[in-house]
């Protein structure tokens, strides 16, 4: 009789514990615990990205020379540079500039300072290639991505080359 005592008051704690436990875990009594992630500065993606070192040079060479003209296209819109930039097109522009390049991707409509660029229209196939690929490369203020971290030069030549068929789709 008394060992039953004994597990009955045991079981009671236990489930006492538990019932307690199971408020805390399900979030019926709220806890504020201290993180190290809330008191640590944060960055949005590419938001203050560093300047490169005095004097350095890409491994790739230089892409572009401040202050001077726009560049010049070295690479020729062949069937390789056209299938190329079509594959880095669809990976890094179609969420925001949409499968056909008119700017309605999928993440388009839920930009709300300034829609993506149709980049089949008169304003953005006028413009040298030398302008895209800086465009590309430094991306726009507050509302394109810088990709010349992502892109090597020659990928966003291809890139560029591919833009330029957008026109001809319309």
């Amino acid at each position: 009789m008394r060992l039953i005592k004994q597990l009955f008051w045991v079981f009671a704690v236990l489930g006492l514990l538990f019932a307690v436990m199971l408020l805390f875990s399900y979030d019926v009594i709220k806890l504020e615990w201290p993180s190290f992630m809330e008191i640590q500065p944060s960055y949005k993606p590419m938001e203050h990205p560093l300047p490169p070192p005095a004097r350095s040079i890409p491994i790739e060479g230089p892409a572009y020379i401040s202050l001077a003209t726009p560049p010049d296209n070295p690479v020729g819109a062949d069937e390789t540079s056209l299938g190329r930039g079509a594959e880095l097109f669809n990976v890094h522009c179609k969420m925001c500039h949409g499968e056909t390049g008119a700017g309605n991707g999928q993440i388009a409509p839920f930009l709300l300072t300034k829609k993506p660029a149709d980049l089949t229209s008169a304003a953005v196939q006028d413009k040298s290639d030398g302008e895209l690929f800086l465009t590309v490369s430094n991306g726009m203020p507050n509302t394109m991505p810088a990709l010349n971290e992502n892109l090597t030069v020659r990928e966003r030549w291809d890139v560029i080359n591919y833009i330029r068929t957008l026109r001809k789709t319309q």
